[in-house]
Formats: C-alpha cells, structure tokens, sequence
C-alpha cells in the first residue's frame, strides 16, 4: 500500500495502459481521478468506491477540460500527488499523405495534452512544494519509423517537455520523468495490425523487432510509472525510463 492517501490523475485511464495503471496505483491506496472522453462504463470494473476512483469526462486537448480533470481532484480529495499523463492515439500513414486535421489531432492529443494538464496540475504541486509527474512517451519518440511521422514528432516533444518540467520545477521538489514504451498487448495494438492484409503476420513481424519476441504488457509498464512515482525513485528526475524489450537496440 505504498500510495495510502496519495491522490493520483491519471488521463486517458479508461483502457489500454492507463487501465492497468489505475489498477496499479488502486491497489496501492491510491484515491484516482481518471480524466478520459470514453463513456463511465466502460470503466466500471475500476470506477467502483472500494477503488477510490473518480471518473471525469473530458477532451484533454481543450484546456478548460483539463483544468476540470485537475479542479475535481482538488475538490473531492483536496491535494494532487502525482498526475500521469497517459492519454495518447496513433496514426500510420507517410508524411507526404498526412493531412493538417490528421497531424494537429495527434500533435494536439500527444503532446499539447501533456502541456494542458500538466500546466493546470503544477500551481498545485508547487504550492505545496511536493508532487511528481510521469509522461507516457514512447520508444518512437527516440527512434525514427517510416509511416510515423506525426506520431514520433509528438512523442519526442514529449520526452523533451518532460525534461524542460524537471529542469524548472526541481526547486519546488517536483519531479518530472517519462516511460517509453515498446509495443504493448493493448486496443491500439490491436488496430494496428488490422489495418495490414495479414494481421496475424503483421503481428509476428511486430514481434520479431522486439529482442524480448513478445510485446509487453500493460502491466509492465503500470509498474514502470509505479516505480518513477514512488520514493523509490526520489532521485530520479528528468529521465526517459525505456520499457521496450530491447526494440531500441535492435
């Protein structure tokens, strides 16, 4: 029970990776409010009062909304500890034929969300001189794939804003870091592969880039956010944690 009493944000907690980090940080005492555009229920299984959750529809691109997300935690537990945001969609398609509406729904969705959210969480965290905040990037944003360009550009403007958010806010005692992920057994996953001739080689071939042979699992990374959240990672600011079964080095 590591984060008894820790109020905790976490966007985009309906499903996929910010799913199992909300379990995670529920099952570690964690009060949660989750900040999604998908309807309450399909959250249930952990929007229940045992869980201490707090489910807030909201469009992470418009900052009215993210301020919503943030004034909610403060109203209903009365502090803000830590905010993870998680919120992300992909796109797969060349440059040449990325639209300008494609490129700002990903840029907007990716990148400009983190700014939102985290520019509504800090007053908050520097008030109280404490807090930490975990970006979900991805191993796209420290290497390059053909067919994605918008989604690279936004998730490396991720791991870079995080660093710009430790570099600021280290004399409050706040701490910024991201975890970058490898291809994780998700929803998004899913529609990648679908979207080839043969998704079940499209599958293997996802795989195979991955030295580990598998994809990871949500969990995995839940617990990567878990670590860079708690006091065992007290030192730890500014830094890209890479959960990616080895994709990078391949």
């Amino acid at each position: 029970m590591e984060f008894t009493d820790k109020v905790v944000i976490v966007t985009g907690g309906s499903s996929g990776i910010g799913k199992a980090i909300v379990r995670h940080f529920t099952k570690e005492g964690a009060k949660v409010v989750i900040g999604d555009l998908k309807p309450r229920n399909t959250s249930d299984d952990i929007n229940s009062s045992r869980d201490n959750c707090t489910f807030v529809k909201a469009d992470v691109r418009i900052a009215d909304d993210t301020k919503r997300i943030v004034d909610t935690a403060i109203r209903e537990y009365g502090k803000l500890d830590v905010l993870c945001n998680n919120a992300g969609v992909e796109l797969i398609k060349d440059l040449v034929a990325t639209s300008e509406e494609e490129w700002e729904r990903i840029l907007n969705t990716n990148l400009k969300s983190v700014f939102l959210v985290s520019k509504a969480a800090l007053p908050h965290m520097i008030t109280r001189r404490r807090g930490v905040i975990v970006n979900i990037a991805s191993q796209l944003g420290l290497v390059a794939s053909k067919g994605w360009g918008a989604y690279c550009a936004s998730k490396a403007g991720v791991i870079q804003l995080t660093k710009v958010m430790a570099l600021e806010n280290a004399r409050y005692n706040i701490r910024a870091n991201c975890v970058c992920p490898g291809a994780i057994d998700t929803p998004m996953v899913a529609r990648e592969v679908s979207l080839e001739g043969d998704p079940n080689r499209a599958l293997q071939i996802m795989i195979s880039k991955h030295p580990l042979q598998r994809l990871g699992k949500p969990e995995e990374i839940a617990d990567a956010v878990l670590f860079l959240a708690s006091d065992r990672s007290s030192f730890v600011t500014g830094t890209a944690l890479v959960a990616d079964g080895g994709f990078i080095l391949a």
